[in-house]
């Protein structure tokens, strides 16, 4: 691989994303110069990086016309990245998985620092759940992160093809825990999840790869509100408070097993049956929703976050079993 870098000339500039505050100031670069390539190879700390590239046979996609929006790991985050995958060097990284891991930090359309929201975005890798590009979450709040790893470092380093923002994490391939933790409209999720007196380990068991026997996995993900408003519902204070029984088939209902269904394979009266064996009645018409076994009705707000072992829809209301049943339960728990 050549480098034209000959004729490249470099200065920074010091400014902060506009959608970030101002106190979080981000190196930014910007270099006349060819293809994103010719850019990594121009720069020392993203030499593991070209060589990646190199082993990955990528070149000639990032040398194509594109435009492209590439996050550039440096050497230091690839370092990180083989101890904690357990490899000694680069060599040892399958080259199929070298070469998703790299195109999930490829981005289509060229997204300067400013055209950087909280959102989230699809990268040019493929989840092996659906064949389909792989989601990245992007959180502007705090300076820059991607999947809630990996930091922007400096930004805006230009290409003829694209524009690199270096970042300082590898961002591997994620699972749909990996979403959960860093979004934070997750976060009473998240701690449900891990409620250390649940006999189902959902961390362990929603990490499996997409070809385990139990994924891959439709995760139906309610917001930090829908939490809020299912605890007023019980007539509870705090999520310690839902007995450990009926927490654990309520977070079950929320997961479809050895399924990956997008939003496009719903349809109205399609009944669904979750990882708790409740069943659940989707329909589309005037909106997409889910109704559960108490007739309590959720809408599907945000669709298809798709991650190497599942996807995950986000709805506005924590799906239950009978209402009555429920109130049972935590009426015999608080009485004890």
């Amino acid at each position: 691989m050549k480098t034209i870098s000959k004729f490249l000339f470099l200065f920074t500039l010091i400014l902060s994303f506009n959608s970030c505050s101002e106190d979080d100031i981000v190196e930014t670069l910007e270099i006349k110069s060819g293809s994103i390539v010719d850019v990594a190879s121009s720069n020392n700390q993203l030499s593991t990086l070209v060589a990646a590239v190199t082993r990955a046979d990528l070149g000639s996609v990032l040398t194509s016309t594109g435009p492209f929006t590439v996050l550039a790991p440096t050497n230091q985050a690839f370092t990180d990245f083989l101890a904690d995958n357990n490899f000694e060097s680069l060599n040892d990284v399958p080259v199929a998985l070298l070469r998703e891991v790299l195109l999930n930090h490829v981005i289509d359309g060229r997204l300067e620092s400013t055209d950087l929201t909280t959102s989230y975005a699809n990268t040019n890798a493929t989840s092996d759940a659906s064949n389909t590009p792989m989601s990245i979450y992007i959180n502007t709040s705090n300076g820059v992160k991607f999947n809630g790893i990996s930091t922007v470092t400096s930004a805006n380093v230009s290409a003829n093809n694209g524009i690199v923002h270096i970042v300082d994490k590898v961002i591997g391939l994620p699972t749909v825990v990996t979403f959960a933790l860093a979004d934070p409209n997750f976060s009473t999720l998240v701690a449900a999840l891990t409620r250390e007196d649940l006999d189902t380990d959902f961390v362990e068991i929603l990490n499996r790869p997409a070809s385990n026997a139990t994924a891959p996995y439709t995760v139906f993900g309610p917001t930090n509100t829908a939490f809020t408003n299912f605890l007023t519902e019980l007539e509870l204070d705090e999520l310690s408070d839902i007995p450990k029984e009926t927490l654990d088939t309520t977070l079950r209902t929320h997961v479809l097993t050895a399924t990956n269904s997008l939003d496009s394979a719903l349809s109205d009266g399609l009944e669904l049956t979750a990882f708790s064996n409740q069943k659940l009645t989707a329909n589309v018409t005037g909106g997409a929703t889910l109704t559960d076994q108490a007739d309590r009705i959720s809408n599907i707000t945000a669709t298809n976050v798709q991650a190497n072992n599942g996807v995950i829809h986000t709805i506005d209301k924590v799906l239950s079993v009978s209402n009555e049943i429920v109130l049972v339960e935590v009426k015999e728990q608080v009485s004890k």
